[in-house]
């Protein structure tokens, strides 16, 4: 199992966010620019905010060394893409099907081909181990309350699909539609993501989380933004 898995993904509740981060806004599907200055608009004027300190979370990570990870694809959905830049800095080659390497006691089967009930059931049978699991590398209290939100069941199967959508209210809550009409700074947008999940670095360059546990960003902030700014340009 890849070094990148040993940074599971972060509760939200309680962090302070950088600006009006965003609660799920209804009817908002794929891009929403339509033309490209309405793009380019975004990365005009940089805001600046105090970098402020979430509450003490538990963490079950363990070190890792700093890597850089492929780049997402060209083309295509831009959240689409926002979603493999991110996961490339937390789940690595084995993506949907990631598992954090601290974990002894693996499931009994590819978490793709598990249902939410049967990796919940998992996770109550295997106490005292690191459980963060999938793409984005959810933690139990983060997995349960994006199910609960997302109205997923226990007989949902923890499909690559169910992964994105869930991933994706994270993403509406660091703010995502906020930045892609231009209403969130994209510095601001990057350090709230970098809030949610501890692969990626602030605007010091460290993780928010840096040394807890020994969690450090996987990627440098130069390439955070290059990537972010390919994407919505």
């Amino acid at each position: 199992m890849p070094p990148s898995l040993a940074r599971p993904l972060l509760l939200v509740a309680g962090l302070a966010l950088c600006g009006p981060a965003a609660r799920a806004e209804p009817g908002l599907r794929g891009s929403l620019f339509v033309d490209t200055g309405a793009r380019r608009a975004l990365w005009d004027a940089p805001g600046r905010h105090p970098d402020s300190a979430a509450p003490p979370v538990r963490r079950a990570a363990l070190a890792a060394p700093m890597a850089h990870p492929a780049a997402p694809p060209s083309g295509g959905d831009p959240r689409a893409r926002l979603r493999a830049l991110i996961a490339s800095a937390e789940a690595g080659k084995a993506g949907y099907d990631a598992v954090q390497h601290g974990a002894r006691r693996k499931p009994p089967a590819p978490p793709t081909r598990m249902t939410i009930g049967q990796i919940l059931d998992w996770i109550a049978r295997t106490p005292g181990q690191p459980h963060a699991i999938g793409r984005y590398q959810f933690i139990p209290p983060t997995l349960r309350l994006l199910v609960k939100r997302a109205g997923f069941t226990r007989e949902t199967r923890f499909s690559p699909a169910v992964q994105d959508s869930l991933a994706d209210l994270l993403l509406m809550d660091a703010g995502l539609a906020r930045f892609e009409t231009g209403r969130l700074d994209p510095h601001c947008f990057m350090d709230n993501l970098a809030r949610i999940w501890a692969g990626l670095p602030t605007r010091s360059g460290r993780s928010h989380y840096h040394g807890v546990a020994g969690n450090r960003a996987t990627i440098s902030r130069a390439s955070f933004e290059r990537e972010l700014r390919a994407i919505y340009r």
